[in-house]
């Protein structure tokens, strides 16, 4: 049964203070731009679905809640508009606990504010860019469990890969969720440990992935009452896990608490990211990553993602990383 529900959010243009007179408005439109693709993983997710037409987006999310399985839609008007809707449907058990979190969902929860002043004026690409998008939202899902899976698919191969096994996997082992979406579950833990290796196999998983998707069903409890705590304490409290380690846990939290500063170190891009935007160098190591952004510290994951949205991606060299086939083997 379609239980809709309304809510009033704030104008999404509003004036700001100009950074040549301090104190006084100065005229300027800042903008809020709300990130929504990082909800779901790859445009054919099977659990989210993220639809642009004209201003408005709706958003489609099928999940496991603590009160069960459950589905919710999210249609937010003109983003321009001062006075713009979010319209909420919802089915399932957890189509309330779903419903209490829409605002978190479409990253329009008033716990994501950030002085965009604190970002300006240590480097000139960051202050393009926060011209172009104002203050960058980031989306809190409040689902860890769900976020730690495909972030444990992406560990050690390319995102295709890991966006194509997420999309069979759910297809394979996750329920049709509750509702008219015909949208699909993520696996519950309880039917991730009863895949066998070979089925795993099967979806190009080798046995390391396979065993950290394990330790995640088994321990799904643990990582669900991480929602309860900051984004760092949750990124800590992930990595006590085996086979979770800075990159996973850091892919997991900044959906899930919608955590500014989830920079996922040991990522294969982000380095490279940083270092051609904010040192002009082509390549970059980790090290190398952290001391442009320390300025930032608290809201570096926020400022990486308003780089990767301006188009700041480093030059490319040399040929295509290899794909290994690990069903064909």
């Amino acid at each position: 049964m379609s239980l809709p529900c309304r809510y009033r959010v704030a104008t999404e243009w509003r004036a700001c203070r100009s950074p040549d007179a301090p104190g006084a408005y100065g005229g300027l439109i800042e903008r809020h731009t709300h990130d929504l693709t990082l909800l779901r993983n790859g445009a054919f997710d099977p659990t989210t679905r993220v639809i642009r037409s004209g201003d408005h987006t709706h958003i489609e999310r099928a999940t496991l809640t603590p009160d069960g399985p459950g589905a919710i839609t999210i249609t937010v008007g003109d983003e321009h508009d001062a006075h713009a809707v979010i319209q909420v449907d919802a089915w399932g058990d957890g189509a309330h606990w779903l419903r209490t979190r829409a605002l978190g969902l479409c990253a329009r929860d008033t716990g994501d504010v950030v002085a965009t002043t604190d970002l300006r004026g240590h480097h000139t690409v960051v202050d393009s860019a926060l011209r172009r998008f104002g203050t960058l939202h980031l989306p809190s899902t409040a689902t860890p469990y769900h976020e730690l899976l495909p972030a444990i698919l992406g560990q050690r191969i390319t995102a295709a890969q890991a966006l194509s096994q997420w999309a069979r996997l759910c297809e394979r082992f996750g329920e049709l969720a509750p509702g008219p979406l015909g949208l699909r579950l993520p696996p519950t833990p309880q039917r991730l440990l009863r895949v066998a290796s070979w089925e795993f196999h099967r979806l190009g998983i080798e046995e390391q992935r396979a065993r950290t998707l394990r330790v995640a069903a088994r321990h799904a409890a643990y990582i669900d009452r991480t929602r309860d705590v900051c984004g760092a304490d949750a990124r800590a409290a992930l990595m006590k896990l085996p086979g979770i380690g800075p990159w996973t846990a850091a892919v997991t939290v900044g959906v899930s608490h919608g955590d500014p500063d989830a920079l996922p170190g040991g990522d294969f891009h982000v380095k490279n990211t940083v270092a051609w935007a904010l040192t002009g160098r082509a390549r970059g190591t980790d090290d190398e990553m952290l001391a442009p952004l320390a300025p930032y510290a608290g809201q570096r994951w926020r400022v990486v993602r308003m780089l990767e949205k301006s188009g700041c991606d480093a030059p490319k060299f040399g040929p295509r990383r290899r794909l290994l086939n690990i069903a064909a083997l």
